[in-house]
């Protein structure tokens, strides 16, 4: 059962071939035996998941079951859930206890899902490898000696490797697209207010966006439908009806336009990662797509300006952690002030004390105007730039990453990190959706074609995305580890 798509378990499932307690006890039973390796979860959730996977039961066999109704999957550890661990990755919420549900949780357990536990991330979601968390790095499961993507890297390994077929993860500047694509398998971005962020920890509160993730396009328009939608008590969120996602996942394709942004296609490209999407782009010119080079002129200036915000936001966000209201505390501080930088010191890894440094730099008296400002004045040309490209295109098309999957503990230098979100990073400041799909390898690492709509456009998007999943099996391909039973 673990090598069916999210949609083949839902067809399973309604025409009785097994329950979900059957279900869940052998994805359980892969996640024992398989994840020691792989470190793709922070918490498994073996008796509330067969608890829930019995509910789904007795509600298909009383007639009152749902599309989703007994499916399982997993949740990156960042979304608040009722009664489990929700740590963000951090030593800092280790032994905090969500007290309630975040929307996207409480949407999927009203769907009958059934959750088997909370994945692995880098912390508080910053970073681009999943290495900076607190419980260890991911593995890839293509090779066990390569980074999964960040941030949302354990969700990504967990379905690559068929311990779930699909998991939630966020994505801030590229951290569902670019572990999608280190990992082989299909993550959507959806347009920033399309899902509520009620009770996601936040990182930076105008970029954050969740999706799902999953090995097929038809998989994330299923879990798309379940989780979107207007939330009250998010105030980002749009007041904008969720249409069905799968209702045009089988249109042609003929006539669409597709735009390549020539900044996408320069100099920090690997030559093999252009042959593979190029290679893919004329899988839609076969299919009766039109193909022309645009311009996205202010590209260049997105990670400059990604880096200004984000940790500005961060480090107003992550003020809070202070070690007298929830999280780590440290042990017998001498004073108050003693309390605060011990617990902060002892609480927040490297690279989340490097972002909040920088943001409280930019926040600061006398450089507010000359950086922050600055980088909000440039977010409005970088989205006004999309708008543009779409005026003459349906939907934008590019590499995910400038690479395929790095090795574990190549890049130390934060800046080298960072040049990894070059083709990400805009879509987050300009709020449009983005999806990644497999599209070839070099060598045996996973290559993601990113395809990107105007805002709300997800509908076209996973249209478009599902068409090429139609004409190639790179979907379908799986990493050793995926292949091994019980």
């Amino acid at each position: 059962m673990h090598d069916k798509t999210l949609t083949e378990l839902a067809a399973g499932l309604a025409a009785g071939e097994f329950s979900s307690r059957e279900l869940t006890q052998a994805l359980l039973a892969r996640i024992d035996r398989l994840d020691g390796d792989l470190n793709s979860f922070i918490s498994v959730t073996a008796e509330q998941a067969l608890a829930a996977a019995d509910r789904a039961d007795a509600a298909r066999a009383a007639g009152d079951a749902g599309p989703l109704t007994g499916v399982p999957l997993a949740l990156k550890d960042i979304f608040c859930t009722e009664g489990v661990k929700t740590s963000a990755g951090s030593r800092m919420l280790d032994n905090f206890i969500a007290p309630y549900d975040a929307t996207v949780v409480e949407k999927l357990r009203a769907a009958g899902t059934v959750s088997l536990g909370k994945t692995n991330m880098d912390e508080f979601a910053m970073g681009s490898s999943n290495e900076n968390s607190f419980f260890g790095p991911v593995k890839n499961p293509w090779d066990r000696d390569a980074v999964p993507g960040g941030s949302s890297g354990g969700s990504a390994a967990a379905v690559a490797a068929g311990l779930v077929p699909a998991a939630m993860g966020t994505d801030t500047g590229g951290s569902i697209r670019q572990p999608a694509a280190f990992c082989g398998i299909t993550g959507l971005k959806p347009t920033y207010g399309r899902v509520s962020r009620y009770g996601i920890i936040a990182y930076a509160s105008s970029l954050d966006q969740a999706g799902p993730m999953a090995r097929t396009a038809e998989d994330c328009a299923r879990l798309l439908g379940a989780i979107a939608g207007h939330d009250l008590r998010d105030s980002t969120s749009v007041a904008r009806g969720v249409p069905d996602y799968t209702e045009e996942l089988d249109a042609p394709l003929a006539g669409l336009k597709i735009g390549l942004p020539r900044e996408y296609f320069g100099e920090g490209l690997d030559p093999a990662v252009e042959s593979a999407v190029r290679e893919a782009i004329r899988v839609y010119e076969s299919l009766g797509a039109t193909v022309r080079e645009v311009s996205l002129p202010h590209t260049h200036y997105a990670i400059p300006a990604y880096y200004v915000i984000a940790p500005a936001e961060a480090s107003s966000n992550l003020s809070r952690y202070d070690g007298v209201r929830f999280g780590h505390r440290c042990d017998a501080p001498a004073d108050l002030t003693d309390l605060y930088k011990r617990s902060r010191a002892e609480g927040f890894g490297e690279e989340v004390k490097r972002r909040i440094l920088m943001g409280t730099h930019t926040l600061s008296e006398g450089f507010f105007d000359a950086y922050y400002k600055k980088a909000q004045q440039v977010r409005r040309l970088i989205r006004q730039d999309f708008l543009d490209a779409f005026d003459e295109v349906d939907v934008l098309m590019g590499p995910a990453s400038p690479t395929p999957a790095f090795d574990l503990g190549a890049r130390k230098d934060p800046v080298s990190m960072y040049l990894q979100d070059i083709y990400t990073i805009a879509i987050n400041l300009a709020g449009i959706p983005g999806i990644s799909v497999p599209a070839g390898f070099v060598g045996h690492r996973p290559v993601g074609l990113q395809i990107l709509g105007t805002h709300f456009a997800e509908a076209r998007l996973l249209n478009v995305a599902h068409q090429f999943q139609q004409a190639t099996d790179w979907h379908l391909r799986r990493p050793a580890l995926a292949e091994e039973t019980l």
